[in-house]
């Protein structure tokens, strides 16, 4: 009887630990909207050092009147909408353009980035959750955090199976 009490214990910390890292990584990967910020994956080194392929950016939404030259900037790069974050290396106010250049990149992009296809701004990155976050959000690791999902409250829905409902003459003690 011991061995099993403890090891229903050894498995209640493990459950325990593993709630608490889903709901860190829920609030890293979508709690975060809510105070405003947008988390994108970094998915080239074009942007090395300053951030690694792999990294969770957290990008704030600024007007293009708030970007610096220097600044690192998030943006619509082309019409498959695909994402980019590189710096700022000239502001052309008269035609709304930014100029950028990836940190890792010997040459100026091609292409200026007109002011309508600004995101925003990094504010901070998380090295190698972006990993994390774009397997999870694709099959098979969208079925695989599902199933732990499930794994994990599985417990909890049983044993609120289990629990009997109160008796009568215990229900009308309260009343």
């Amino acid at each position: 009887m011991a061995v099993s009490k403890r090891i229903l214990k050894a498995l209640n910390i493990i459950t325990t630990v593993f709630v608490v890292i889903a709901v860190i990584l829920a609030v890293l990967l979508v709690g975060v909207r809510l105070v405003g910020l947008q988390p994108y994956t970094v998915l080239s080194g074009s942007m090395e050092p300053t951030y690694q392929t792999g990294s969770l950016i957290y990008v704030k939404k600024v007007t293009p009147e708030e970007v610096k030259v220097g600044q690192a900037i998030t943006f619509v790069l082309n019409e498959d909408l695909v994402v980019a974050t590189h710096r700022v290396i000239e502001i052309d106010k008269e035609n709304q353009r930014f100029y950028t250049k990836g940190d890792a990149n010997e040459n100026a992009d091609g292409a200026p980035v007109h002011f309508n296809n600004l995101i925003g701004i990094p504010v901070f990155s998380i090295p190698y959750l972006g990993y994390v976050s774009t397997y999870i959000q694709n099959p098979p690791g969208l079925y695989i955090a599902i199933a732990a999902g499930a794994v994990l409250l599985l417990p909890e829905l049983l044993n609120a199976w289990k629990k009997e409902p109160p008796a009568v003459s215990e229900i009308e003690k309260h009343d």
